[in-house]
């Protein structure tokens, strides 16, 4: 039996984690989960799963929900307790959070030697020499799950990692991938989180929007598979069939192709090695028929551009980078700049000087802050 907490349980991610596990509900126990704002959803996952600690957003809601079946908390530092709670000998944390609050859960669950299914970026793309510093000391293993990294993860399988010549991300191109530079001028929040192929998050999908979403997901790559940023390239592949590919010194690419649907890289992080059946859709290539690559631009995409030029800075500019990008993004979900502001709020902060080595966790989740809190308060938010 594998023991599972859930942070994030009411999201896109959790929810569909929570979908594996009920196939597998006699390998996979839930034991801690952090749920939403949908107080109905998350008495629901409460009732069925019947964890032995939960996190709840906020005091009111642990007030409403909580009762003496489970240890009951709430907030930020609920989240560490539930990353904390140690238990059992084999022990998976699934991190399913949105934004930079997602760092703090994931260095607490690894110092009590929990193993790792990684969905929230900013863990990787803030502190990734750390997370994998600190990976190293306590001998536990983090797992990819978004669906690029899981493909690139599945393609090196049994490969020398030293025989990789680079690795191919690919993007379905976002909300707005046929629209020009002119054309954005003015476009919607609505028009902005409706995604082509996905259904995801607010965030998210305006992170994919701005392609700042395939930004962070280089700067992980980078951290996961120990590449050079300029062995990491990115393509657009609007049907979002190809994940992502390897391409190896012979110039052989080998590719992971599956459906849009990350019930399957979420399966494989939380039963690694192995391929277990799946209840989902399969790839049908005579329905497919053709698959389509174009270029990713970075004059199209500024915000590609800008997390390539923090991965390679180093330093806390990534974190710039992160903290910057989520305030904006909370900005434009609630109507207080336009969506081309986005990338013009990081391009502002990544002029600055942030070029600290070795930063530590809380150097970080002290700028993180500081950062965000100056450009909030700057746009009346």
């Amino acid at each position: 039996m594998k023991y599972i907490y859930l942070l994030g349980a009411c999201g896109s991610i959790g929810t569909q984690t929570l979908d594996v596990i009920r196939q597998y509900s006699n390998e996979l126990k839930v034991i801690g989960v952090s749920v939403g704002k949908d107080s109905e959803l998350a008495k629901q996952i409460i009732d069925e799963f019947k964890p032995e600690i939960v996190c709840f957003r906020t005091k009111e809601q642990l007030q409403l929900l909580a009762t003496n079946d489970y240890i009951s908390c709430y907030g930020d530092e609920g989240l560490l307790q539930v990353a904390s709670y140690h238990k059992y000998e084999n022990e998976l944390l699934v991190n399913a959070l949105v934004g930079s609050a997602g760092l703090k859960p994931t260095v607490f669950a690894i110092k009590q030697g929990k193993n790792i299914a990684l969905a929230n970026k900013e863990t990787l793309v803030m502190a990734g020499d750390q997370i994998k510093s600190l990976i190293k000391e306590k001998g536990v293993n983090l797992y990819p799950i978004d669906s690029e990294h899981s493909a690139i993860w599945q393609c090196l399988q049994g490969e020398d990692r030293k025989e990789i010549k680079s690795v191919i991300i690919t993007a379905s191109g976002g909300s707005f991938r046929d629209k020009t530079r002119e054309e954005l001028v003015g476009v919607t929040k609505e028009q902005a989180l409706s995604h082509p192929n996905w259904k995801m998050g607010a965030k998210i999908t305006i992170d994919s929007a701005t392609m700042m979403n395939k930004g962070f997901e280089v700067i992980e790559a980078h951290h996961l598979f120990d590449l050079p940023y300029d062995s990491i390239r990115t393509i657009m592949h609007r049907e979002s069939i190809i994940h992502s590919m390897v391409e190896y010194n012979d110039l052989g690419i080998k590719a992971h192709l599956a459906t849009p649907d990350m019930r399957g890289p979420i399966l494989y992080a939380l039963l690694y090695p192995h391929h277990l059946d799946y209840s989902g859709n399969a790839l049908d290539l005579l329905k497919v028929k053709s698959l389509h690559f174009e270029e990713l631009s970075i004059e199209r995409f500024p915000c590609l551009g800008f997390a390539y030029e923090a991965g390679i800075k180093g330093g806390l500019y990534p974190t710039a980078l992160n903290a910057a990008n989520e305030a904006a993004v909370k900005l434009f979900l609630n109507n207080k700049i336009e969506f081309l502001d986005i990338e013009q709020i990081i391009k502002k902060e990544l002029s600055k000087d942030y070029s600290c080595q070795n930063p530590s966790i809380d150097d970080i989740l002290e700028l993180n802050e500081r950062i965000q809190l100056r450009i909030l308060k700057e746009y009346g938010a």
